[in-house]
């Protein structure tokens, strides 16, 4: 049976979160005075996503809360006892600054409107639906997904086959009518091809050439790559004429 929806990762696979989180810390960096002699602005980038990444684990894994980790990360990256309240003034003030700095990447509006007409669409995130919806509402894309499903809700995250499902049941399809695209090639590439639907692992940057490509998913380099992996009769970059 052909594959009739695409079900979406976001963060860096929508939307560009390396590049915003970067520009948002350097800037933040800046603008609170953390920066001296002894660290450079790009470790303190490193050490800022290895802490989110850390956090991030416990968070997944249901050892704190979605605020906790956020607390968490600006405490450890601080190396201050910062109360709940000081933890989360300075998350904002971050926020704030990474916020300026989304974008989607460029191949997405185009692929959203080629294979528009002949796929329904929706989103699966180790996230929350509150900042996922507030992130693609922003980014203006929200309309282009009839379902918006993320972890914090779900109660389990990527890989998790269970996350994969959800994601199909709320369209009401089955995982082989379904497919995913995400940009990590464990948590959703292997991921998805677990659960039964057709994987795409998307490698812009081709940061993972060396890596072997998990079993099941189909690697990309473009989302202009992306109607045919799905066999879509349409022409990327213009509006399908699918009947």
């Amino acid at each position: 049976m052909s594959i009739r929806a695409v079900v979406w990762d976001v963060d860096d696979t929508l939307f560009d979160y390396t590049t915003a989180d970067r520009v948002g810390m350097r800037t933040h960096l800046a603008a609170e005075g953390l920066l001296d002699e002894s660290e450079s602005v790009e470790r303190a980038l490193v050490r800022w996503r290895e802490i989110t990444d850390r956090q991030w684990a416990r968070y997944a894994a249901g050892e704190v809360s979605f605020e906790g980790q956020r607390r968490d990360r600006v405490r450890v990256f601080v190396g201050e006892e910062l109360t709940d309240d000081e933890a989360d003034t300075w998350f904002n003030r971050y926020r704030d600054r990474y916020e300026a700095a989304w974008a989607l990447f460029p191949d997405v509006l185009p692929v959203l409107d080629a294979l528009a007409a002949s796929h329904r669409h929706a989103v699966l995130s180790n996230s929350s639906v509150h900042v996922q919806e507030y992130k693609l509402r922003t980014l203006g894309v929200r309309d282009r997904f009839e379902a918006v499903l993320c972890a914090a809700e779900l109660g389990f995250s990527k890989p998790d086959s269970r996350a994969f499902r959800a994601a199909c049941d709320a369209l009401e399809l089955a995982p082989h009518q379904v497919a995913y695209v995400g940009d990590h090639p464990e948590i959703d590439g292997r991921g998805a091809a677990e659960a039964g639907l057709l994987s795409v692992w998307i490698d812009r940057d081709g940061l993972h050439a060396t890596v072997e490509v998990p079993v099941g998913p189909r690697r990309i380099a473009s989302l202009a790559e992306l109607p045919a992996v799905l066999g879509a009769d349409t022409r990327f970059g213009a509006p399908s004429t699918f009947g």
